[in-house]
């Protein structure tokens, strides 16, 4: 098993977009999930799609806003995240599950990367 890195996190203004990345290191990234977490609040999902990129999930609060994609060459997944809102504000991570099929179990988490966006 190895581990799980996130990048690409920052301070925007509203509206702004931000891509983030995921690097899987000793290991396979099978199935992927973006998952974010704001001071107060449950952990939410956001985005996940499977080992091949053919199947995509996206959570309401982002629909239209985020879109996921992966490199599998260089075992990086991304998310790309448009008109950034400040209730987009929280640390967002990465995770991958052992099927391939972005819907889980979420066996293997990152460290989060944190997203500010201000008015």
């Amino acid at each position: 098993q190895g581990d799980l890195v996130e990048s690409g996190g920052g301070s925007v203004q509203t509206g702004g977009s931000l891509t983030l990345s995921c690097e899987a290191s000793g290991r396979t990234l099978h199935g992927m999930g973006w998952f974010r977490k704001a001071p107060g609040k449950e952990r939410e999902f956001v985005a996940a799609m499977s080992y091949s990129g053919t199947n995509q999930y996206y959570s309401d609060s982002v629909k239209g806003r985020a879109r996921i994609f992966r490199d599998n060459a260089k075992n990086t997944a991304y998310l790309q995240l448009d008109r950034l809102r400040p209730e987009d504000t929280a640390t967002y991570y990465c995770a991958a599950d052992r099927t391939g099929t972005g819907s889980g179990p979420w066996n293997d988490w990152g460290q989060g990367t944190q997203v500010t966006v201000s008015s």
